[in-house]
């Protein structure tokens, strides 16, 4: 079973502090069309999965068409799985204001939510300010499965000053997790979590600015 994990994509990003209007119009374009580029990649490949671990958009407020342009990129990959975990950037309407979305677009909540695909479950959260102070407690994964598990934040050994912002690692080990596939943080890393399994920032697709140069990608 073959899955991408991807994450802050930043879509719609005004890109306008350094740019003139028509240039950043033109970046928001290549910045929908590198996501689509992914998605084609994966499905000459035969991905199944597509992990998208938050800010897929940047900001509150999503275009119609960078709204349309992922949605119907997803409905025309059925035999993709898309599993979409909103970041600090996603606190927006686009999931309420689209109406029926794809079967093969999955989503979730402040609290814990599980799919299985074949032998793989993924497993995910949104920090935000509805998220329960015990989630990581909560955390219950069946150890016979192979565990994804998903969230968007800073990665720490405990609970930093901000719970909506921190990944405690401490609190995820010993878990059952085999891959914790984070975003936030805009630089690829893959480092061990415990004996069982590792975590990663997938960094993102394209730098935005001079401030994210270097190698990117999922």
């Amino acid at each position: 079973m073959k899955i991408i994990h991807c994450a802050d994509l930043h879509l719609d990003s005004s890109m306008e502090s350094g740019l003139p209007p028509e240039k950043a119009g033109e970046r928001r374009l290549e910045l929908l069309r590198t996501f689509t580029r992914m998605v084609e990649r994966a499905a000459e490949e035969q991905v199944e999965a597509i992990l998208l671990a938050g800010d897929l958009f940047d900001a509150g407020t999503v275009s119609a068409r960078a709204g349309s342009c992922v949605l119907d990129v997803v409905a025309e990959h059925p035999q993709i799985t898309f599993y979409y975990l909103q970041g600090n950037h996603d606190r927006n309407g686009f999931l309420s204001d689209a109406g029926r979305l794809p079967d093969n677009l999955k989503t979730f909540g402040p609290g814990w939510t599980s799919y299985e695909q074949g032998e793989v479950t993924i497993t995910g959260a949104e920090l935000c300010k509805d998220t329960p102070e015990d989630l990581m407690e909560r955390l219950a994964l069946n150890q016979s499965r192979v565990n994804i598990v998903m969230l968007h934040g800073t990665a720490g050994e405990q609970e930093g000053s901000d719970p909506q912002d921190t990944v405690p690692l401490r609190a995820l080990r010993g878990r059952g997790i085999d891959y914790l596939a984070l975003g936030h943080i805009h630089s690829f890393r893959l480092d061990r979590l415990d004996d069982r399994g590792c975590w990663c920032y997938s960094g993102c697709l394209e730098g935005r600015g001079f401030d994210e140069c270097g190698e990117k990608g999922y």
